[in-house]
C-alpha cells in the first residue's frame, strides 16, 4: 500500500518587532521665530514610563500638547503604534506613500487612546463627579450609560473617592479635584497617559495624595506614561527613564537612579540643585 509523502513541518514565523508606542521622528515645533522643539527624536516603548524634566520653556509640555493634538508639528512626524499620528497618507497608496498633515477626522480617531491630566483640573462645575467621568465615554466612545457609570465608580474607588460620586467639583478640595481628573482621564481607557505638572496648582499638603494615586496607577496598569514634573521623588518612583530637556533638545537620558543621582552634564546638575 503506497504511503503518503512526508511533508516537513513549516517552522512558525518569528514574531516581528513590537512597534514603539510613541515615536517622534525629527519633530520641530516653532512659534513664530521661537523654536520650542528642535528636531526631536524620541521613542517610547509600550508600557514604558518616561519622565521629562528641565527648566521652563525647554519643550517638555509641548511634547504632551502635540500628542493631545492641541498643537501641530512644524516639521517631522509623530508615530503612535507604528503608524503616522501627526500625518496621514495623501491617497490610497497606503504605507510607504507620501504623508500629509493629518486632518481632524484622522486626529480624532487616533487620539481616542491618549489621555491627559493637566495642571488645572478642568472639571465641569455644573455636573456631579460621576457625570464628569461618564460624559466622554458615553458620547465619544459610545459606551452605554450603565457601563460607563460602573466603570466610573470603579475608578473613583481606585482614586479613593468612592463616596464623592454625587458631589459637585466645587465641594471638593484641590487634591480631590485632581484625583477626579485622573479618574476622568482613565475613564477613556487610554493606552497612553500624559501628565503635565499635575501637582503644580495644589497646596503643598495636597501634593502627596495625588502622587500616591498616580503611583498606584503606575503599579497596577500597563499604561504607557509620559510625565512632566518637578517632583523628583515621584519621578524616581514611577519612571523607567528620565529625560533632561534644555533648549528644545534632550540633553541626556537614563534610568532615574543614574540621571538623578549622577547626571553627566553640569546643566542637569545645576537644574536639580535649583529644585532644592
Amino acid at each position: 500500500m503506497p504511503t503518503e509523502p512526508t511533508v516537513p513541518d513549516t517552522p512558525a514565523a518569528a514574531p516581528g518587532p513590537v512597534p514603539d508606542k510613541v515615536r517622534f521622528d525629527g519633530v520641530t515645533k516653532r512659534f513664530g521665530d521661537h523654536t520650542v522643539l528642535d528636531g526631536l527624536d524620541l521613542a517610547v516603548a509600550p508600557g514604558e514610563r518616561v519622565t521629562l524634566i528641565g527648566p521652563s520653556g525647554s519643550g517638555k509640555t509641548t511634547i504632551l500638547r502635540l500628542l493631545m493634538t492641541l498643537e501641530r508639528v512644524t516639521g517631522g512626524v509623530i508615530h503612535v503604534d507604528g503608524e503616522p499620528f501627526s500625518h496621514m497618507p495623501s491617497g490610497p497608496g497606503g504605507p510607504g506613500g507620501k504623508l500629509v498633515p493629518a486632518d481632524e477626522r484622522h486626529l480624532a480617531r487616533r487620539r481616542r487612546h491618549i489621555g491627559m491630566v493637566f495642571q488645572q483640573f478642568n472639571l465641569f462645575p455644573h455636573m456631579s463627579v460621576l457625570a464628569n467621568l461618564t460624559e466622554a465615554p458615553v458620547h465619544v466612545l459610545g459606551l452605554g450609560k450603565e457601563e460607563a457609570a460602573e466603570r466610573a465608580r470603579e475608578l473613583l474607588a481606585l482614586v479613593g473617592l468612592a463616596d464623592k460620586a454625587d458631589a459637585h467639583p466645587t465641594r471638593l478640595s484641590g487634591g480631590q479635584q485632581q484625583r477626579v481628573a485622573i479618574a476622568r482621564a482613565l475613564a477613556m481607557r487610554p493606552d497612553v497617559l500624559l501628565l503635565d505638572e499635575v501637582t503644580s496648582a495644589l497646596d503643598p499638603e495636597l501634593v502627596a495624595e495625588v502622587l500616591d494615586v498616580l503611583r498606584d496607577v503606575a503599579a497596577t496598569t500597563d499604561l504607557t506614561m509620559l510625565c512632566v514634573t518637578h517632583e523628583m521623588g515621584f519621578a524616581r518612583d514611577i519612571s523607567d527613564r528620565v529625560l533632561m530637556f534644555d533648549g528644545g533638545r534632550i540633553l541626556e537620558s537614563g534610568p532615574p537612579g543614574t540621571l538623578l543621582d549622577d547626571p553627566g552634564h553640569e546643566r542637569t546638575r545645576s537644574f536639580l540643585r535649583s529644585l532644592h
